[in-house]
């Protein structure tokens, strides 16, 4: 028994490989947005009040990669219809007239601003883009609904986005400012194409005096 446990063969002991450790954890980098209008084109309370209007009526404006301003303190013959772009933040800015009722002695500046039917004011605000339309006398043009007790008759009034005459390059290099609508967003012939085209439905403008 002794001999018979003597030659038994000893075991061979369970090597385990060791478990290297865990690289440590490295997060990924956080990406940060472009800063929305680089060149600061935009006045910043409308910008701030027009990020606003995007959540306030999040329910009709289905389409956040664009949005449009316009900025009635601004004289009619300087830019102030902006397109804004907002996931790479730069801004394209084009001209557009208000209404001859909110400008009664031509000065080039929008001082008031109705809702009122055949006021031939501008109404301020947010309007969803309805998409692309035809009128009879206007053409092409974008459809507006307007989404605040501001503008809210914008469809009853026929507040549009059209081209015309009055609001060409070659109108304000003659009379030093763009004429006056019936409260219209009027932009220059060669602007609505791409306007219209971009602008679809669903997506917020802004006006703000």
């Amino acid at each position: 028994m002794l001999a018979g446990c003597a030659s038994a063969p000893t075991p061979t002991p369970m090597v385990i490989a060791a478990i290297p450790p865990a690289p440590p954890f490295t997060p990924l980098p956080q990406i940060t947005p472009p800063p929305l209008d680089p060149r600061g084109l935009v006045r910043p309370e409308l910008m701030s009040r027009a990020m606003a209007a995007l959540d306030v009526h999040s329910h009709r404006i289905t389409l956040r990669d664009r949005m449009y301003l316009v900025d009635f303190q601004k004289f009619s013959g300087d830019e102030r219809l902006y397109e804004v772009d907002l996931i790479g933040g730069h801004v394209t800015a084009f001209r557009t007239c208000h209404g001859k009722g909110s400008d009664p002695e031509h000065s080039g500046f929008a001082r008031r601003f109705s809702n009122t039917p055949e006021s031939f004011m501008s109404s301020v605000g947010a309007y969803a883009t309805a998409g692309a339309g035809w009128g009879a006398q206007q053409g092409p043009n974008v459809l507006l609904d307007g989404l605040e007790y501001s503008n809210n008759l914008a469809r009853d009034r026929a507040i549009i986005i059209h081209g015309a005459d009055y609001a060409d390059p070659d109108f304000l290099a003659r009379e030093g400012k763009l004429g006056r609508s019936y409260g219209c967003f009027s932009t220059a012939h060669t602007d609505l194409p791409m306007l219209r085209e971009r602008m679809g439905e669903g997506r917020l403008l802004f006006a703000y005096a």
